[in-house]
C-alpha cells in the first residue's frame, strides 16, 4: 500500500469518512522522503487543532509513517501547486563493505567514485536547461507538450563526503524535478566520474534537448526528499 493510501486511510479512521489528499509531488517506489507535504481539506465539523491532528494520525499510521508537523493553510492553497522549489539529496556509499545499517539506504559503489569529475558533472546541470532527456516517462505526459513542459532550473547541484570519505552526499535544489528525473542526473554524472562518458558528452545532452533519453539511471534506495520550499 502505498504512503498516500495509509494516510487517507487514517483520516477516513478518524472521520469516518473518505478523504483525499494532496501531495506536493510523488516519489518513486524504494525513494525515502524526510519532508514530503500535502494538504487536506478537511470539513469544517471535524476540526481541531493541529497537535491534535498530528498525534491522532499518527496514532492510526503504521511506525514508518509519521506527521512530523502541521498548519492551518488558506482555502487556495495547494501542496503541490505552490511549492517554489524542492530540494534532493542522494547518497553513494563506496565502502569495499556496505553496512548492513545502509542496506536500502543508498546506492553501494564499492570500486570508489572520484569526486572530482563527479563535482565537474554535476555542475553542469546548474541553471536553466530542458531537461527531456533527464526525464522518464509517467504515463500522464500532454501528447503535445507546451515549449516549456520540460524546462527546470537547478539553483545548485553540489557532492560532499562524509563519514570517513566512504559515502558521498549529493545535493539538488531546484524549482522542480521530473519523474525519476534526480535519479537519471545522478547515474549519468557517476558515468563520467567513471570515466566512461566525456564530460564535453554530458553537456550536449543539455545543449540539444533532440535526442535519445539518458540510458543511466541511479537505484532509487539512494535518493531522499530532504525540503519542499513554499
Amino acid at each position: 500500500m502505498a504512503i498516500q493510501d495509509e494516510i487517507e486511510r487514517a483520516f477516513c479512521s478518524i472521520l469516518k469518512e473518505p478523504l483525499r489528499i494532496a501531495a506536493s509531488g510523488r516519489t518513486d517506489s524504494g525513494v525515502h522522503a524526510h519532508a514530503q507535504c500535502f494538504h487536506a481539506d478537511v470539513p469544517d465539523a471535524c476540526r481541531m487543532s493541529v497537535q491534535n491532528w498530528v498525534a491522532a494520525l499518527n496514532a492510526h499510521l503504521p511506525g514508518s509513517i509519521r506527521i512530523l508537523d502541521a498548519e492551518p493553510v488558506s482555502g487556495d492553497f495547494h501542496a503541490r501547486f505552490n511549492a517554489r522549489g524542492k530540494v534532493y539529496e542522494y547518497l553513494i556509499c563506496t565502502a569495499a563493505v556496505l553496512s548492513p545499517f545502509r542496506q536500502n539506504r543508498c546506492w553501494h559503489c564499492p570500486g570508489g567514485v572520484s569526486v572530482e569529475p563527479l563535482r565537474a558533472a554535476l555542475a553542469v546541470y546548474e541553471g536553466t536547461h530542458d531537461f527531456r532527456r533527464f526525464a522518464a516517462k509517467r504515463g500522464n505526459e500532454p501528447e503535445v507538450p507546451p515549449a516549456d513542459f520540460y524546462v527546470r532550473t537547478i539553483y545548485s547541484a553540489t557532492v560532499q563526503e562524509e563519514q570517513g570519505g566512504d559515502m558521498l552526499r549529493l545535493r539538488f535544489y531546484g524549482n522542480g524535478f521530473m519523474y525519476r528525473m534526480v535519479r537519471m542526473l545522478v547515474g549519468t554524472a557517476h558515468r563520467v566520474a567513471m570515466g566512461k562518458m566525456p564530460l564535453p558528452q554530458l553537456a550536449a545532452m543539455l545543449d540539444c534537448c533532440e535526442g535519445e533519453k539518458t540510458r543511466f539511471c541511479a537505484p532509487a534506495e539512494g535518493l531522499y526528499l530532504k525540503q519542499v520550499l513554499y
